[in-house]
């Protein structure tokens, strides 16, 4: 029998954090404490029918994991629907279905070690960064942390009282620097956009670059592309940068969470393709005119994991392989949203029973 990819979380606090945001706070039965166990930095997928659409969004915990609480933070989206319900029509006391933490943006701790965790945020990217923030310095005695965070306004701030409560908490340990793009400050640093010559800016002053042990960076796509490579440029090493992506840019005019997909010359007019989840087999038929895996198995009706559709947050990762080599010229656009596969040859994607997935392999 196939492991519930949902469970019933009944709403136990909204808090309006700001005009625009809300925090969620859940009540978890004591038969799910460890299915809702969670690592810093995680996210959990909350999946709500909304004017008749089967919907799912992935928003990040907020929480530190020595709170005793499972919590999210929901900015609206101009256009997004999900986002709007949570913030003008959600209530204490609903049920809403949420599939178990998951994400890999974070750093084991060590108890033992003297880092320096820096975070560079931009807008509700600071919600795992939060949970990340709390975790490092409640485990991490003897660390360090620096924040770096961008948003329009000061009223526009999300958990600015609660970085402030952090903030006295950890004096010695804590630096904050905000950045505000709409509003005057008196420092020219802590003014402008969050883009490559701001975040270049603070590296070459106030947070150089050698200090940096770990960094995590959450915000827009182009913020996130920008803090990378000023961050690189400075010199800080690949393997030191963290960056959780939960979107892709998408064309003007688009809806909010729409990702396109395109069929390619070359692209095989039909395959087989056959899913193996917690040891269930089924084969099904992928056709050129469908846009992913991911539709075609929603289509044949099967559950399968996943959040963001666009193949930016990994929910939907398994392991495949080629049942045959491909023909000279010929090409399957099979995938899961945002990973291709070359080949026409049938498919295997197999999603291991303890919850784990490897990336795609050729």
């Amino acid at each position: 029998m196939s492991t519930p990819l949902f469970h019933d979380l009944r709403v136990r606090r909204i808090e309006p954090d700001t005009a625009e945001a809300s925090i969620v706070t859940f009540d978890v039965p004591d038969d799910l404490r460890a299915v809702f166990g969670f690592t810093q930095g995680q996210y959990l997928t909350l999946r709500k029918t909304i004017d008749g659409q089967d919907l799912r969004r992935s928003y990040s915990i907020c929480a530190g994991v020595d709170d005793g609480e499972l919590r999210v933070g929901v900015r609206k989206v101009k256009g997004g629907t999900f986002s709007n319900w949570i913030n003008e029509q959600l209530a204490v006391g609903d049920t809403i279905s949420v599939m178990a933490p998951q994400g890999r943006f974070f750093v084991p701790i060590e108890p033992q070690s003297k880092r320096h965790h820096v975070g560079i945020a931009g807008g509700s990217g600071i919600t795992p960064i939060l949970s990340i923030m709390k975790t490092v310095l409640g485990r991490e005695p003897g660390s360090r942390f620096t924040l770096i965070y961008g948003n329009r306004m000061l009223r526009s701030t999300m958990f600015k009282e609660e970085l402030e409560d952090l903030k006295n908490k950890y004096m010695t340990r804590l630096v904050l620097h905000h950045v505000f793009s709409d509003d005057p400050t008196d420092a020219p640093l802590n003014m402008g956009l969050m883009n490559r010559d701001k975040i270049a800016e603070f590296l070459g002053s106030v947070l150089p670059a050698q200090t940096i042990d770990q960094v995590y960076v959450c915000g827009p796509f182009q913020m996130n592309d920008e803090a990378e490579a000023a961050l690189t440029a400075a010199g800080v090493a690949e393997d030191r940068i963290h960056i959780e992506r939960f979107g892709v840019a998408t064309p003007a005019g688009a809806p909010v969470g729409a990702v396109v997909h395109e069929a390619k010359p070359g692209d095989a007019e039909k395959a087989r393709i056959v899913i193996i989840r917690d040891g269930m087999r089924r084969e099904i038929e992928f056709s050129k005119d469908q846009p992913s895996i991911l539709d075609a198995a929603s289509a044949a009706g099967l559950e399968v994991p996943f959040s963001c559709t666009s193949g930016v947050c990994g929910r939907c990762r398994t392991r495949r392989w080629c049942r045959r080599r491909a023909l000279p010229g010929r090409r399957l656009r099979a995938y899961l949203p945002g990973a291709s596969a070359h080949g026409a040859c049938g498919l295997v994607l197999r999603r291991t029973l303890d919850g784990q997935r490897t990336r795609p392999r050729l």
